[in-house]
């Protein structure tokens, strides 16, 4: 793995402007500037690890600190860039900065030596409401290079392998508590038989559907034809465990496939949230002329659990492509970057599928994963001709559909919102198109381009 550990001068970068208040939010404050890289602080006695906390949710940055390190900072400045302004701010500490190519880049601070920097800061939610990157307790995940004895590797770090997908190189460790994971995390940075390593993070719930009286539009109504001569459309579904549709809708629903498992109950009278988005984008294609050759292949990366992890969704993108997925719909996202479930994304695109993702349901423009991964199209929510109020936004985002759907379980009617529902949308006008002409993706993309712009915030 190369690192490329730059000098302060090489740390002008440029951030959101979004200002973010430190513990003590009437009087602490910090300002990363977009234009221009100046960032303003005013803090008073403020301690290190909330001080980090900012940064990180400012910059994106994974940020990893020696243990035991402390300082308060009191500093006021206007205007500095940004590596005068983390001399200011880090006074005395020590720290180097890491880029990625396909992750968040990594800020070492310390006080001996940059591979002390081990304890990682979990960016905690702050004053513009963002999800907290969660993770799974006391494992990581990790991508080896080819001919890596990872039973061997595991060993030497007191861990045990709890997951494996031998073709991708990638791997689930579990550690005994945190301080084993969180040191293991900083050896394996600098390991040269790693390609990536990370934290198992934990993506954010799917919203719940709201059970609606008098519901403006009817059930779906749809006729599945043979595939012509452009090809047999799959739609991915990368989801939560998904409900039978009734008669009228299930031939469209091919074998659901299971990354975690579970034995799981659905005999609920509630739509879960994969079964609102299959209808979703089942609504979507009658939209276009009442049928379709388009199917939809469920792969449950829930199960039992009201959140999934970047493991199962990265086990989830490669079982719908191994079952001949042509398209995903991934209604999904959480703030952490995962390089390890971006590297499976990107391969999937390698091979021609076409990926839609949520753009997140928090009015910022921070960036929600995978949706901002690379060649993905990040799909954010409109209300009439406006952006959502909920919805995330930003240069990430490269459309903006309704977001809010109807849907029927066992004759009652429901609706969904949020930008999960926006996605299926977009999914279905895709899978649909592409299923009854011969347009390539670029030219049907492009015209939902145009019809579907993002409004201004």
């Amino acid at each position: 793995m190369l690192f490329r550990v730059k000098t302060i001068s090489l740390l002008m970068l440029l951030f959101g402007g979004v200002v973010f208040a430190g513990a003590n939010a009437a009087t602490n404050s910090i300002v990363w500037q977009t234009a221009g890289d100046e960032v303003s602080a005013d803090v008073h006695g403020e301690a290190l690890w909330p001080l980090l906390t900012d940064i990180a949710h400012q910059t994106g940055w994974h940020i990893f600190v020696e243990p035991g390190i402390d300082r308060k900072a009191d500093v006021k400045f206007a205007n500095l860039t940004s590596g005068e302004a983390l001399k200011k701010l880090l006074g005395d500490l020590n720290f180097a900065f890491v880029p990625k190519t396909n992750e968040a880049d990594h800020l070492y601070v310390f006080a001996t030596t940059v591979r002390a920097a081990t304890q990682c800061v979990n960016v905690a939610a702050t004053t513009n409401k963002m999800t907290a990157a969660r993770h799974v307790a006391n494992e990581l995940i990790l991508k080896v290079k080819p001919g890596t004895d990872i039973d061997a590797l595991a060993k030497s770090l007191g861990a045990k392998v709890i997951g494996r997908d031998d073709k991708l190189g990638i791997y689930r460790l579990q550690f005994g508590d945190a301080a084993a994971t969180d040191a293991a995390l900083g050896q394996l940075q600098f390991n040269p038989a790693v390609a990536a390593v990370e934290y198992n993070y934990i993506l954010d719930p799917p919203p719940a559907p709201q059970q609606i009286a008098n519901a403006p539009t009817g059930p779906v109504s749809l006729t599945l034809n043979p595939p012509g001569d452009s090809g047999h459309v799959i739609v991915g579904l990368i989801d939560t465990p998904i409900q039978p549709l009734g008669s009228s809708l299930d031939p469209f629903i091919l074998k659901q496939i299971s990354i975690t498992g579970d034995t799981v109950d659905l005999s609920s009278t509630d739509p879960t949230h994969a079964t609102s988005m299959a209808e979703t984008i089942l609504r979507a294609m009658a939209a276009q002329g009442g049928s379709t050759s388009a199917e939809i292949l469920p792969v449950d990366v829930y199960g039992n659990s009201e959140t999934a992890t970047t493991w199962n969704v990265a086990l989830g993108v490669q079982a719908a492509v191994d079952g001949g997925a042509t398209v995903l719909n991934m209604s999904l996202g959480g703030t952490s970057d995962s390089a390890i479930l971006s590297d499976v994304i990107q391969q999937a695109e390698a091979k021609g599928i076409v990926i839609f993702a949520a753009a997140g349901n928090q009015p910022v423009t921070t960036p929600t994963y995978p949706a901002a991964d690379s060649g993905v199209i990040a799909v954010a929510a409109t209300q009439g001709n406006q952006l959502a109020s909920y919805s995330n936004y930003g240069s990430f985002i490269a459309l903006a559909l309704p977001g809010a759907s109807v849907v029927y379980l066992g004759g009652a009617a429901w609706v969904v919102q949020g930008t999960s529902p926006a996605t299926a949308y977009a999914t279905g006008i895709a899978a649909g198109a592409k299923s009854g002409t011969s347009q390539t993706w670029g030219q049907i993309l492009s015209t939902m381009q145009q019809k579907f712009p993002v409004p201004q915030k």
